[in-house]
């Protein structure tokens, strides 16, 4: 496990600076950095480490204007810095050789250099970066890696350069206002620029030189004093479904001897480009994805249940990929419906299906509300809207989950109409905050009908109907096990066929409790195990103890 290393000038046991702090600090360890201002020129050589500040981002100034050198350089290991403020007088605020960097939501500015340099074979990861001013703004050479939603501005000279056999993706970045070139490509330069808005270049916006090559899709160059995009002598590449506006005429020079590929941009397709666009790209945790499904593959039975939920988290993922990929998206609703009997599992999945939506980055946070009739209707006429309009908010950024939903449709009495209030409340309610909440109703399957003709919208509101099956004998003797498992308890030889036996036999009416009946079971067992062993007159054995016999089952079913 990662030790983290505390750097605060005020609190007491923290190393005073950072610079102290990296001196002791163990590889692939962390150092938390307190919020402030630290007048330091940090150098990391050969190490793996992470430094991170401890606020918000940008709430971590590292100044080393007075020190001649870079904020923070990087030689060789591999490191990691998230949420710092880089600022550098008259060389690079950031520098790497021959390392692997991840830089996430920093920024960066320089007076006379570049703001983020990385050489020597460096890999660079840079996301949410921000660049604020520096004669250069990200200079990449002999690198590769990816910068994806960042921003240069107030650049003096060129804001982005790939130079010497560089070959990086630069994706849904935002260049605005440099005193040349946008990006400069040169001395064998291979980049890949991706739905990127560069605007208020004083030259051209794109220029690739020099034997250079690059691969230019779904981009907005606009508002240059030169040309659009400009291929020099021996040069190549693609320029694909890219708009080219109000720049120098024209839009796209390609000089005698250069050989790229211009596909023009058809006028019905007009991508989303710049850091804003994917702005509220979500960010996704696959691993927790994947350890959430595991879980509900876990769950005893609900075959169908289990691949309708799969198809919606693949479809969100799909959907996100496409958002990223400048796509467009269709708006789509996360509010579900649960029918079927009691003890069917729907409370245990709608909180895993809760989960998986924050950790696909579609709500902020996973948290569950369960609520029923009593939690939404009110006494008096008014108090019901209120009423319904508090729980709702409380669930915002989670799951609002309504248990017996239909309850809310029964006539009978003058609550009647207050429950009517509560769906027209909710319907509204589910409209205006689609993307912030998922809600599920569930109950009976028929009644669960009824519920959605109360109201001519609700239906449309949802995206989905899952229903939960009632689970088999054999089902049911697995759940009796795994409880039985949980609580340190063993089942005895051939109780297994008596338990699917009597499972088998037993009336299913509409209110059987499926996983609760099983639970209750077991309960009853337990208790007839105790009057059992209580009768030994001698101290039972630890597996006397654990083990639950054939008489223990006919007691409690007697």
């Amino acid at each position: 496990m990662a030790r983290t290393y505390t750097v605060s000038p005020t609190q007491p046991g923290a190393y005073p600076t950072i610079r102290d702090a990296l001196e002791v600090a163990a590889d692939d360890s962390v150092i938390s950095i307190a919020p402030g201002e630290y007048l330091e020129a940090l150098h990391v050589g050969g190490r793996r480490l992470k430094l991170v500040a401890a606020g918000d981002p940008g709430s971590v100034t590292i100044d080393a204007r007075g020190f001649g050198q870079p904020a923070v350089s990087v030689s060789g290991g591999q490191v990691g810095l998230e949420g710092l403020t880089l600022r550098a007088g008259d060389t690079a605020a950031l520098s790497a050789h021959g390392s692997r960097l991840s830089v996430r939501q920093c920024t960066a500015d320089s007076g006379y250099g570049a703001a983020v340099a990385v050489t020597g074979g460096t890999e660079l990861t840079a996301f949410e970066v921000k660049v604020t001013g520096g004669q250069f703004g990200f200079v990449i050479e002999d690198a590769t890696g990816t910068i994806d939603k960042c921003e240069v501005s107030n650049i003096t000279d060129d804001a982005v350069i790939v130079r010497l056999g560089a070959d990086p993706v630069i994706r849904n970045s935002t260049i605005a206002g440099c005193g040349f070139r946008g990006v400069y490509v040169y001395q064998g330069g291979r980049p890949t620029i991706e739905r990127c808005d560069i605007s208020g270049a004083g030259d051209v916006g794109i220029s690739v030189a020099s034997q250079s090559s690059a691969t230019i899709t779904g981009c907005w160059v606009h508002d240059t004093q030169g040309v659009g995009v400009m291929f020099g002598r021996g040069t190549g590449g693609l320029v694909e479904e890219c708009r080219i506006e109000n720049t120098a005429q024209p839009g796209i020079h390609v000089d005698e001897g250069a050989q790229p590929v211009i596909r023009e941009a058809s006028e019905d397709h007009q991508p989303k480009v710049g850091a804003a666009a994917v702005e509220s790209a979500a960010v996704q945790d696959t691993a927790k994805v994947d350890k959430l499904l595991a879980e509900l593959d876990s769950m005893i039975g609900l075959a169908g249940v289990k691949d309708e939920v799969r198809a919606l988290i693949d479809e969100i993922q799909v959907n996100e990929w496409r958002r990223q990929a400048g796509l467009a998206v269709g708006g789509a609703s996360h509010h579900l419906i649960f029918t079927g009997a009691p003890g069917t599992g729907k409370t245990t999945v709608a909180r895993i299906y809760g989960q998986l939506l924050q950790a696909l980055g579609v709500l902020p946070n996973g948290q569950f509300k369960e609520v029923a009739r009593r939690d939404l209707v009110g006494q008096y006429i008014g108090h019901t809207a209120e009423k319904a309009t508090s729980v709702f908010q409380e669930a915002l950024g989670g799951v609002l989950f309504i248990d017996e939903a239909y309850t809310l449709s029964r006539s009978g009495g003058s609550s009647a109409d207050f429950g009517q209030e509560a769906i027209d409340t909710l319907v509204k309610l589910m409209e205006d905050h689609r993307d912030q909440v998922a809600v599920i109703v569930a109950g009976y399957t028929v009644e669960m009908q009824t519920f959605l003709d109360a109201n001519s919208g609700l239906a449309s509101r949802f995206a989905k109907t899952l229903e939960f099956e009632n689970y088999s004998p054999n089902e049911l003797v697995l759940i009796v096990n795994r409880i039985a498992r949980n609580d340190d308890y063993l089942l005895a030889s051939g109780l297994d066929d008596a338990l699917r036996e009597w499972f088998g036999q037993i009336q299913r009416g509409q209110n059987f409790g499926n996983a609760r009946e099983a639970r209750k079971l077991l309960e009853s067992m337990r208790k007839a195990q105790s009057g059992r062993l209580r009768g030994l007159g001698s101290m039972p054995t630890r597996d006397d103890l654990r083990t639950l016999v054939l008489d223990d089952l006919l007691v409690a079913t007697r």
